[in-house]
């Protein structure tokens, strides 16, 4: 009778547990997607603004 309360508590918590680390994956990817999008950008912009003989950005 024991045992059965141990599986049905882990297979209850196992779906909770994975949809968790499922949302924290994308989550973890779009942020860091973002992240690299914008080092990406600001590098390009300031390429242009030397090329353009513009001074550089103030952060």
């Amino acid at each position: 009778m024991i045992q059965d309360f141990w599986g049905n508590a882990i297979f209850s918590v196992t779906p909770t547990i994975l949809i968790g680390l499922i949302f924290w994956f994308i989550m973890r990817s779009i942020l860091r997607a973002d992240r690299t999008e914008r080092d990406t950008l600001k590098k390009y912009e300031a390429e242009e603004r030397a090329r353009r003989g513009l001074p550089a950005k103030k952060d």
